[in-house]
């Protein structure tokens, strides 16, 4: 035997385990049965496993399905993975079984082979680690736990934190009056701070939706174990585990009314992810409105200037790109195709169990990572950093030939047309050619045709 490995047995056999692995064989089979992607569970996954360990062993010590060495063994073993220790022992592939089993089997020998460790007896990773659980109900809830912690811990914090820097932007604005734009052409005048104020409220917007699909989050499959049933179970179990849970995380966990429902299928992460996809449509709405309004120097738009953060060019001296709304704009790509991953995932639920559920959980986590920080870096190092060129927006606002608008109700739609193609042709200013077409003195032209009466 290679001494750098032992031998273990499972069910199939013999199994070839490296000796540092804390883990056994089932994680080792699952480790040579899926060379796909390289890709592993992010750690915050790994991390609600382990979590749902500790709870799973306080509840059944409580309710006497676990000795309290053994139940004891297991939490203080869970906590460690818990804390971010070990990341190393969990390597299996995100494409692997559909159900999670390899990796809820992964969490429970790391577990075993810690606790039986410190307590000095056998702790099996499936009778005591697993006790009243399955992987059909561990990683459906460890789904949704991971979400909601991440959520609340990295994501809702963020969103909030780019519509208050959009608002504290906005208000340093409120007197800068620009062209607005529709279809890309020249439209009535605005003030900046209207236009960023409508940022904001997307991305307030995004959250009340994150938050109220949070409401069916917090609905654990844990208690149904393999089919909903709750076999090998305590009565008591998931109602005490919810709480448990609840009390460690101060969020509002609790079993939901049918693990059918639970296990069968994920659409309450298909609808969490949905409401990503929309806060993604809106961070690439905004990063765009940034780099048309920052375009040029010279022959484009050029309304703002972005922060200067690095050289844009290998070739050319001096040129600086949009480098912060174009990287918040490709992760936003990124969410929108990850919920067309975990669409397609979702409608895998067949019969008694959707059979996609790592992809769901890697896809879903990588959605709520991305966005939080794509929505940190636009606020702190785009929005508010960036100057506003009143040279590029004070002309182009007074020969905007949409101004003629507010001489409708005075002299006409049709008139009023004649006047802006005329100012436009002829490069003026429009009260200059309403002064000459209407006969309606100055005085009053200033008036009407100020844009900040028109905003």
């Amino acid at each position: 035997m290679n001494p750098s490995y032992r031998i273990e047995k499972d069910s199939l056999g013999d199994v070839k385990v490296p000796s540092y692995a804390l883990y056994g064989p089932q994680t080792q089979r699952a480790v040579e049965n899926f060379p796909i992607s390289g890709l592993t569970l992010p750690p915050i996954f790994i991390q609600a496993i382990a979590l749902i360990k500790k709870i799973a062993a306080e509840a059944n010590g409580e309710l006497g399905e676990l000795d309290t060495v053994r139940s004891e063994a297991i939490i203080d073993a869970a906590r460690q993975i818990i804390d971010g220790r070990h990341n190393g022992q969990f390597p299996i592939d995100v494409f692997q079984t559909g159900s999670g089993t390899s990796t809820n089997m992964n969490v429970n020998e790391v577990i075993a082979t810690l606790a039986s460790q410190a307590a000095g007896i056998e702790i099996h990773p499936n009778d005591h680690v697993n006790r009243g659980q399955s992987s059909n109900d561990v990683v459906p809830t460890a789904i949704h736990l991971s979400a909601a912690l991440a959520c609340h811990r990295h994501l809702l914090p963020a969103l909030a934190h780019l519509a208050e820097t959009i608002e504290t932007k906005a208000a340093t604005l409120d007197g800068v009056i620009k062209t607005g734009r529709t279809h890309l052409m020249d439209a009535l005048p605005l003030r900046m701070s209207q236009e960023m104020n409508g940022w904001a409220l997307q991305i307030r917007n995004g959250a009340e939706r994150i938050e109220a699909a949070l409401i069916r989050i917090y609905r654990l499959a844990q208690g149904g174990t393999a089919v909903g049933t709750g076999v090998n179970a305590h009565p008591e179990f998931a109602a005490k585990f919810a709480a448990l849970l609840s009390r460690d995380t101060a969020l509002p966990f609790e079993p939901n009314p049918s693990f059918f429902e639970s296990l069968s299928c994920q659409d309450t992460n298909v609808e969490l992810s949905g409401q990503l996809k929309v806060v993604a449509v809106s961070l690439l709405k905004i990063a765009n409105d940034l780099r048309w309004m920052n375009s040029g120097p010279l022959a484009g738009i050029g309304e703002i200037e972005l922060p200067a953060l690095q050289p844009g060019s290998s070739i050319m001296p001096g040129k600086v790109n949009p480098v912060i709304p174009e990287a918040a704009a490709m992760a936003a790509v990124q969410v929108i195709g990850n919920d067309a991953a975990i669409t397609t995932a979702g409608i895998s639920g067949n019969f008694q169990l959707n059979v996609m559920l790592p992809v769901i959980a890697y896809n879903l986590l990588q959605s709520i990572e991305i966005l939080g920080n794509a929505c940190r870096l636009l606020a702190d190092k785009a929005i508010a950093g960036f100057t506003v060129r009143l040279e590029n927006i004070s002309e182009p606002l007074a020969k905007n030939p949409m101004l003629a608008t507010a001489l409708n109700p005075v002299i006409g739609y049709t008139q009023a047309a004649v006047i802006a193609k005329t100012a436009y042709q002829q490069n003026r200013p429009v009260i200059d050619v309403a002064v000459e077409m209407t006969g309606i003195p100055r005085e009053q032209l200033e008036t009407l045709l100020d844009p900040a009466h028109l905003v």
